[in-house]
């Protein structure tokens, strides 16, 4: 009985730091992925359809939203998701791993390789056909909780080194999403909508300098923001980033952490556990019974999936190299190329990012949606796989005297 007891506590504490990882939360990701994927390839086709295009309204006073469900989610609950990308940015920046600039440059330089290269890969594929031409940015993308998820199942033999030097590289990417999001998939801009987004972003200053402590305020004005961003043309999700910006990042007397670690500490179970598997359910479902080989050769599933499984590690390996070539940073601390290598291709896992862009790309046009989706899952799988097999044959042995921590 003892034994079993034991057994019992064993699996149960194993679990519990399990749930805490973030492997748990890709696991949850994978699983809300493969269940609209199983949806859309079986009899629920129809259910999953209408679900994600199902019509919801908001109305609030003069404000009257209408949007389906897949909308809802790639416009609100993705700006929640951005908002937390942009806490964690700025928290990286301010005190984080990237608050010093020798911790900066390499995975700078690493970021700029992993987004350009797949970008040019993409573009020699595709550059005949100006409509495809529009999702060159999907391939360039890293899913953070994914790739670090992928890490994580290595356990005690990653370097801590590694698990900063791919955080860094996978936030900087993030950045650079962002930043090509906001010049590139906004369009239709409205002057009015820009100059009340502007009026909120000034305010929102304001309570930061004013040292105004409370989350409220800022969420307030924050979605708010949101709308005006929704109706100027540029990506509703930039909403997020710009609140998150403006969070204080001092802790004030009467508290213990700052406004912008409790709103990050708040969030970032949600994003995790809810709005990155709503994402995923609402956006990977993709028909493949009547997908072929011969669907493999086109130019734009072919140009997305290069992209992230030889575009992503060529760029960052190259542009790391050129780096250290050039006496600009050093890998991280017990960290050889070939375990490099390894990282390089688990940043090949585009995923949810990739999905996102995508809809932007050609959210219109459903076959295109298709080829995109097809390019990402098979990228992304396959840059997993052969990511953790070169980590796992490069890494050695977990380390036995960590393996009993709770």
């Amino acid at each position: 009985m003892q034994i079993l007891i034991s057994a019992f506590e064993y699996v149960r504490e194993t679990l519990h730091h399990f749930r805490k990882t973030e492997a748990f939360s890709s696991v949850v990701l994978v699983a809300a992925a493969a269940a609209a994927m199983i949806l859309t390839n079986t009899a629920g086709h129809e259910w999953y359809e209408r679900f994600i295009n199902a019509p919801v309204s908001l109305v609030l006073g003069p404000v009257a939203l209408h949007k389906t469900v897949l909308l809802w989610v790639n416009d609100l609950l993705m700006a929640i998701f951005f908002f937390v990308i942009g806490l964690e940015l700025k928290r990286e920046f301010m005190e984080g791993h990237l608050s010093s600039p020798d911790r900066v440059v390499l995975p700078a330089l690493a970021a700029v390789g992993g987004m350009l290269v797949p970008a040019l890969l993409f573009t020699s594929l595709n550059y005949q056909d100006p409509i495809a031409m529009r999702g060159w940015a999907i391939p360039t993308a890293t899913d953070i909780a994914f790739s670090l998820g992928v890490l994580m199942l290595l356990g005690t033999r990653v370097p801590s080194g590694l698990k900063v030097f791919l955080l860094a590289l996978a936030i900087l990417d993030d950045l650079g999403a962002v930043l090509i999001i906001a010049l590139y998939y906004s369009e239709d801009l409205s002057m009015e909508a820009l100059r009340y987004t502007a009026l909120c972003l000034a305010i929102l200053i304001g309570f930061n300098r004013f040292r105004v402590n409370s989350s409220v305020p800022y969420l307030v004005v924050g979605a708010i923001l949101w709308y005006f961003v929704l109706k100027s043309g540029v990506h509703a999700t930039m909403a997020g980033i710009l609140l998150a910006f403006t969070i204080p990042t001092h802790v004030p007397h009467d508290y213990q952490y700052s406004p912008l670690t409790r709103l990050e500490n708040h969030f970032h179970g949600w994003v995790a556990f809810g709005i990155l598997p709503i994402f995923a359910f609402c956006n990977a479902g993709v028909y493949l019974l009547d997908t072929t080989f011969s669907n493999l050769g086109d130019s734009l599933t072919l140009g997305v999936l290069l992209g992230l499984l030889v575009g992503k590690p060529i760029g960052i390996c190259l542009f790391a190299a050129l780096g250290l070539a050039l006496g600009l940073g050093s890998l991280p601390s017990g960290v050889r190329w070939p375990a490099f290598i390894g990282m390089s291709f688990l940043c090949g896992i585009g995923f949810t990012m990739s999905l996102f862009v995508s809809a932007l790309a050609h959210g219109n046009m459903p076959a295109l949606i298709v080829e995109d989706k097809i390019g990402i899952v098979l990228g992304s799988l396959l840059s997993a796989l052969i990511g953790f097999f070169i980590l796992k044959a490069t890494l050695g042995k977990p380390k036995p005297e960590l393996l009993s921590t709770p």
